[in-house]
């Protein structure tokens, strides 16, 4: 399923391919050069989305991936048109893979499926509790006070772990995580559940703890869980790229350059959303940054 939510027709940016020495030398390396810049359409920016992933993207395009989409395109002077299919399993095969689309805008760092750009935000898992209920100031699930409460996760996420390793899995309440959310919304079923006391708290990725504790209620506390981070060998904070087809290193470049330059207006749709922004040091971002390197990152760093 396709859609164009961009009304602009501003022609986009050229490839230009430099011929160097003979004409005999250079026409292989040509030729492999032509094969995989044609891969990605130069007149319209061809993104692979989920249709119904809130707060991430819609087919209505109210999500911060579908805003920073637009903020791509905007730089590029492209109009925008989405490949939809749900993330779930056969999302690459059938979108990115498949060459019905050129870029999936949220991808974690260092999956082989993809080429991954730098990242555009780091963000991390977060505790939710209602506010004035016995849990203000919780910041980690080795808080005493968890002992003995009904603590609603998302099995095969890393914040299981901690639960279990806390010996709060017994009255833990699983959530399912790989479903087609066009039909189902575990993460709005588990705020509903703390805010009608069927669970005491939850735990959940920042930027869906973010989005859906501000909305549909009663105000959710949204602690991130960096106390558990800075004290457990569990991974809780992950670098969120785009990924691009392997081999496809101009295109992953000219992205990075964009990400580079409209890294403020990326960071203020992420803060809109309610998203949790850490910084490399894991401390929190509250206001948009300037306009970051375009440089690669360096490839020994570690991604916490």
């Amino acid at each position: 399923m396709t859609s164009s939510v961009s009304a602009s027709r501003a022609p986009g940016f050229l490839v230009s391919l430099i011929l160097v020495g003979s004409v005999l030398a250079a026409l292989p390396a040509a030729a492999a050069d032509q094969k995989t810049v044609d891969l990605v359409n130069r007149k319209v920016l061809r993104v692979c989305s989920d249709p119904a992933n809130m707060p991430f993207s819609n087919d209505k395009g109210e999500g911060f991936e579908n805003r920073i989409a637009s903020i791509i395109a905007d730089e590029m002077k492209l109009p925008v048109e989405y490949t939809f299919f749900p993330q779930a399993t056969g999302f690459v095969r059938r979108t990115l893979a498949a060459k019905a689309c050129d870029v999936i805008v949220g991808y974690a760092q260092g999956d082989e499926m993809v080429l991954n750009t730098n990242a555009y935000y780091r963000s991390t898992y977060a505790i939710i509790y209602r506010n004035n209920n016995g849990l203000d100031g919780v910041e980690s699930l080795a808080d005493p006070r968890l002992k003995g409460k009904r603590i609603g996760y998302m099995p095969n996420t890393p914040p299981g772990t901690l639960i279990a390793q806390n010996h709060l899995m017994g009255t833990a309440k699983a959530y399912p995580l790989f479903v087609d959310r066009r039909y189902f919304s575990p993460a709005e079923d588990m705020i509903k559940d703390i805010r009608s006391g069927e669970i005491d708290a939850g735990v959940m990725w920042g930027p869906m703890a973010g989005y859906f504790a501000g909305r549909g209620g009663e105000a959710l506390a949204v602690t991130p869980m960096l106390a558990d981070m800075a004290k457990s060998h569990t991974r809780l904070a992950f670098r969120i790229s785009m990924g691009v087809r392997n081999g496809e290193d101009q295109w992953k470049r000219e992205l990075n350059r964009i990400i580079a330059k409209r890294q403020g207006d990326i960071d203020a749709a992420l803060l809109e959303f309610g998203v949790p922004l850490l910084d490399e040091q894991d401390k929190s971002i509250t206001a948009p940054r300037r306009a970051a390197s375009a440089a690669e990152p360096p490839t020994t760093a570690a991604a916490r």
